[in-house]
């Protein structure tokens, strides 16, 4: 199973009147520059067969950019799994639901960092996730430790494998 979990792209700071933090949209730079770095890793995600989001604007807008680059023509289900502190235990049924699918979950921090290092057996993930960057982990079937096998953070080189830290 492969699972890519996906920071959504800077967002504005201020918050629209009336509305919480919940409404933030991504900054016009990161609707223009997104494009670009999912288009570097189009070749590697490939086209999922499964997309996962919070239901928090600027996730939804990075999902929606992510699923027409990767010509994802599915549907795109939100989940408040995927909310910034969503526990990533959690994760494991949706991950089970999916088994042996390509599925792209597209969150925020501190989460998409919590579950990349949950799915690779790690105490904690030893790259930045900042936004915009992609995460790939391949998952054996049934569970268990994963491999990252894809690090791609905006501005910064494509990192095709990492090794996984030992416990």
């Amino acid at each position: 199973m492969r699972v890519f979990l996906v920071r959504h792209g800077d967002a504005d700071a201020d918050i629209p009147d009336g509305l919480d933090d919940e409404a933030r949209a991504l900054t016009a730079r990161a609707r223009t520059a997104l494009p670009g770095h999912f288009q570097a890793v189009a070749a590697i995600v490939g086209t999922p067969d499964v997309m996962v989001m919070s239901p928090l604007v600027r996730a939804v807008q990075t999902a929606t950019l992510l699923a027409q680059t990767v010509g994802y023509e599915g549907p795109m289900r939100s989940t408040r799994m995927l909310f910034p502190d969503g526990p990533v235990g959690a994760l494991e049924n949706l991950l089970a639901e999916n088994e042996g699918k390509s599925v792209i979950l597209v969150g925020h921090q501190p989460s998409m960092g919590a579950a990349a290092a949950h799915f690779l057996g790690m105490s904690s993930f030893p790259k930045p996730v900042t936004p915009g960057t992609v995460i790939g982990i391949e998952r054996p079937e049934g569970g268990g430790a994963g491999t990252l096998f894809l690090y791609a953070a905006p501005g910064q080189p494509i990192v095709r494998a990492l090794e996984r830290e030992t416990p």
